[in-house]
């Protein structure tokens, strides 16, 4: 018996070589998508890099605030020293002031003047004399305004009075002291 196939037979086609653009847009793609590859990564280390320097600075920063810290509290208790040594200093200056000071106004006194009251505050003296006559304080002032120790002499008042028979007169001087 005689089989016919009515059923149209398939032929195998050839298959369509590929076309030259889409090969050559596969291996561009490819090579685009490489390179981005590369791209993100060298960029994201580069990234990483900078963190951990980022990091790092940071603690190099804290680092010197503490030391920032340490050197001002260094200073600042180094000035307190200085204060405090510049007061002893002054103290032991000053410790002989006073000494010095009544030496040098009894050494300057003339005969026929005396001292009623004497006050130093600071570097400021005031004294109260009194002298017989006149010429005995215009010689007391005028010799204290000779010292190499007493400045600034001002006589503020001078009144005559009496004591008994004599004439005497009672006169108040302000003196700057070199310190």
């Amino acid at each position: 018996m005689i089989k016919v196939n009515l059923l149209p037979v398939k032929k195998k086609k050839k298959a369509k070589p590929i076309p030259a653009f889409l090969i050559s847009t596969i291996v561009v793609t490819l090579i685009t998508g490489a390179i981005l590859a590369y791209i993100v990564y060298y960029f994201s280390s580069r990234v990483t890099e900078r963190q951990t320097q980022v990091k790092n600075n940071e603690k190099f920063i804290a680092e010197l605030a503490d030391k920032i810290k340490a050197v001002e509290e260094f200073e600042k208790r180094n000035t307190i020293f200085q204060q405090r040594k510049d007061i002893i200093e002054q103290l032991g200056k000053n410790k002989t002031m006073p000494v010095k000071v009544l030496d040098e106004l009894s050494a300057l006194l003339p005969p026929g003047v005396w001292f009623n009251s004497l006050e130093l505050k600071g570097t400021v003296l005031s004294l109260t004399c009194t002298a017989f006559t006149n010429t005995d304080v215009v010689n007391y002032v005028n010799n204290l305004k000779n010292s190499n120790i007493l400045t600034d002499v001002f006589l503020q008042e001078s009144v005559q009075g009496k004591l008994g028979n004599f004439s005497i007169y009672t006169f108040k001087l302000t003196v700057q002291v070199k310190i």
